[in-house]
């Protein structure tokens, strides 16, 4: 990966193009965490609909566990999020190049003690699934939280039924026939590059999604160590940036 490409990615300055080439990443990133960690716990932890409704189930069935396990995921995810804000809004003020990279970074920290800790983990009865899903859970509200502010919450990289949704608008906008006298004069026009986008985001969340469903079947935890490495590649850059300018500072002094 050229240096300057892998700067562009998550470093402060940005652009359209290297939006969507960091959400694609992600994307995929997301999907094979979510569909790796399902085989692990038997549950999506990206899914925060999902979750809430099991809370709802649980309290209504009298099922305490489900709704204190459903509780715990959300609250996960939340600080997950609060943390991407806290560390992005900190490096801002700072005028640091890695206020994107720092999120990741500290995501790929994370699946990395996760691929290599899952199997120990895994023997402990009654305590790895509701770690497991704390731990994903923040993950993906880290990865969301960032694509957002990166973005200017245009590309979310968890959210799929938002991705669907936006994806059908374009198709119905596409597919609506402009009379030649309309009514108000105004033709429905498709905006296809966001169409392109949208697509691709679901696509990249899929391959993800397969990819890490078969490595976690074949490879188990350590299937994750790829997917931390490829965070790593994505942030380290404008991390290094930083590093080298407060080095040079430190010896001016």
């Amino acid at each position: 990966m050229p240096i300057n490409y892998a700067r562009s990615l998550a470093s402060r300055k940005r652009s359209p193009i290297a939006n969507r080439h960091l959400g694609y990443a992600l994307a995929f990133i997301a999907g094979a965490i979510n569909a790796g960690g399902f085989l692990a716990v038997q549950q999506y932890t990206s899914h925060m609909t999902g979750i809430v409704s099991e809370m709802a189930d649980g309290l209504v069935l009298g099922h305490w566990d489900l709704a204190l396990a459903g509780l715990g995921g959300l609250l996960s995810f939340l600080a997950g999020a609060t943390v991407s804000a806290l560390l992005i809004t900190y490096s801002q003020r700072r005028g640091m190049h890695s206020r994107f990279a720092l999120p990741l970074l500290l995501e790929a920290l994370l699946l990395l003690c996760f691929g290599l800790l899952g199997g120990v983990l895994a023997g402990i009865q009654g305590l790895f699934v509701p770690l497991t899903v704390i731990l994903l859970c923040f993950i993906m509200g880290l990865q969301n939280a960032t694509i957002t502010r990166v973005s200017n919450a245009e590309i979310r990289t968890t959210h799929v039924t938002g991705i669907i949704t936006d994806l059908g608008i374009e198709l119905g906008k596409l597919l609506y026939w402009n009379r030649a006298q309309a009514v108000t004069g105004a033709r429905v026009r498709v905006d296809r590059p966001r169409l392109l986008l949208l697509t691709l985001l679901v696509s990249y969340f899929f391959a993800g999604g397969v990819l890490g469903a078969l490595g976690f079947q074949r490879l188990g935890y350590v299937a994750t160590l790829p997917l931390a490495a490829m965070l790593l590649l994505l942030a380290i850059v404008p991390a290094v940036d930083d590093l080298r300018f407060f080095y040079r500072r430190l010896r001016r002094r």
